[in-house]
């Protein structure tokens, strides 16, 4: 089962382009009863592990922006490792519902605005005025959100460099993708730290992933993405809301 989960998100990840964490974190909670931080854990180091697949060819083809992807990581990722502590910290005091809580307002949010952004028109923005210095303080709290969740990174960044830098639509995907693998590594090592993880589900969802990664590049070119990330974000709308459910039954259960 673990195999074939890997194999789904990742296939979906080629096809749509939607961040690993945002995918794997809600999965593992609803469907394998995996505990939030160790979820969290599996779904920045499986994010990290396909998007080390897709960086690579990213810079080979110059679609990663250097000097824009720095300003993105001065914030990014100190912000990653605040959210990591956060976490931790709800851990300790036992805040679980309260986690699971914060985890499905996340993914709501998240799937709302994407499913908002996707009814705005595609354009160019060759004349947006280069505005990159601005991500350092933006990239903050979606590295901590990033951290706390593993989810975000991939939908806020792209927003994020599409209305304060002029880049060309692939060099938006190649920096973003770059800035995802890297404050993913980050927030991985910090839950790896603190032992928020479960090696043999992760090493199980990777092998699988991998399958996962490679049919869906294949078929990329032959599935519209546009309704397919649309059909994805409104799953996600109803998973996050799924999230918010279960923790009001369980509060309600002990008042």
């Amino acid at each position: 089962m673990q195999y074939l989960i890997g194999f789904v998100i990742a296939l979906f990840i080629a096809l749509t382009g939607v961040g690993a964490g945002t995918i794997t974190v809600p999965i593992l909670v609803l469907f394998l009863n995996v505990p939030a931080p160790v979820a969290v854990g599996i779904g920045l180091t499986f994010s990290a592990a396909i998007k080390l697949i897709l960086v690579p060819s990213q810079i080979v083809r110059k679609n990663v922006a250097w000097r824009t992807l720095g300003f993105m990581l001065l914030g990014g990722a100190p912000g990653v490792l605040l959210g990591s502590l956060f976490l931790k910290h709800l851990v300790t005091m036992g805040s679980q519902n309260l986690l699971n809580a914060l985890l499905g307002a996340i993914l709501m949010t998240t799937a709302s605005w994407q499913i908002f952004y996707s009814f705005r028109p595609m354009k160019e923005n060759r004349d947006t005025p280069d505005r990159s210095p601005l991500l350092s303080w933006l990239m903050f709290p979606v590295g901590a959100e990033v951290g706390f969740s593993s989810a975000g990174a991939g939908a806020l960044g792209s927003a994020a460099l599409l209305s304060l830098t002029p880049l060309a639509p692939a060099q938006v995907v190649g920096t973003d993708i770059a800035f995802g693998f890297i404050v993913s590594l980050i927030g991985s090592g910090a839950h790896w730290f603190s032992h928020a993880t479960n090696p043999q589900l992760l090493m199980e969802l990777i092998a699988g992933g991998v399958f996962g990664a490679v049919t869906g590049t294949l078929l990329s070119t032959r599935i519209p993405r546009r309704p397919l990330r649309f059909a994805l974000w409104i799953w996600l709308l109803i998973l996050g809301g799924q999230f918010l459910f279960n923790s009001y039954h369980v509060w309600a259960a002990t008042r």
